[in-house]
């Protein structure tokens, strides 16, 4: 099993949290995007978008976070990662539909702001990470996991980019409920950390 990351990619950083979680081995093979690896002939033939993660189990090659996810509590994770009943499977998506919508538009752009210099309007993307936190730290209230009463991929697809919105300047320290959930995430066996950039705002949490 091999995949693909740039290590300071939260989309990467998902579905090598995962892999860690579930303690399935996989070469790790960062891209230097500066240089361009990731438009190489050679991966463009693995993803056409050029983006990262891949995985390449075998013969099957899975591009996109999300989709690793699920194939990878599919094939390999012990039962409960993803629900097999209808509501708690529906469930776990609209979470991962959060991580590719509104955590991509928020968290995520605020930080490629500051990390990688992209020419998003800075008030604007962190304006919206502050409403999809708000947003799950009520959902967060009298819970542990944020759609089940475990953990499930629907935590590990929201984490990454949450537990670095402060480099993208957005203070998530005011939200108690994200920081405990944060801090059970972090807990968990074979709990593989994210890569930490000097940006942004202090991390005091």
């Amino acid at each position: 099993m091999k995949l693909y990351v740039h290590p300071l990619s939260g989309h990467a950083h998902r579905a090598r949290l995962f892999i860690s979680l579930i303690g399935l081995d996989a070469d790790i093979i960062e891209l230097d995007l500066a240089k361009g690896e990731h438009k190489t002939p050679a991966f463009l033939a693995l993803n056409p978008f050029g983006q990262v993660p891949v995985l390449e189990d075998g013969g099957t090659v899975i591009a996109d976070s999300t989709a690793i996810l699920v194939y990878l509590a599919k094939a390999y994770a012990p039962k409960g990662w993803l629900p097999e009943d209808a509501a708690g499977a529906a469930g776990v998506q609209r979470w991962l539909s959060v991580a590719s919508g509104e955590i991509a538009y928020g968290p995520c752009a605020a930080r490629l702001v500051t990390v990688f210099g992209a020419k998003f309007d800075a008030e604007e993307v962190i304006a919206r990470a502050h409403s999809i936190l708000q947003r799950i730290d009520a959902e967060l209230a009298g819970r542990q996991w944020i759609a089940a009463d475990h953990p499930t991929i629907a935590d590990v697809a929201l984490y990454s980019y949450i537990a670095r919105a402060p480099e993208g300047n957005v203070d998530r320290f005011r939200y108690h409920n994200v920081t405990a959930w944060l801090a059970r995430i972090e807990a968990l066996a074979g709990f593989h950390p994210f890569q930490k950039t000097p940006v942004g705002l202090a991390d005091v949490a």
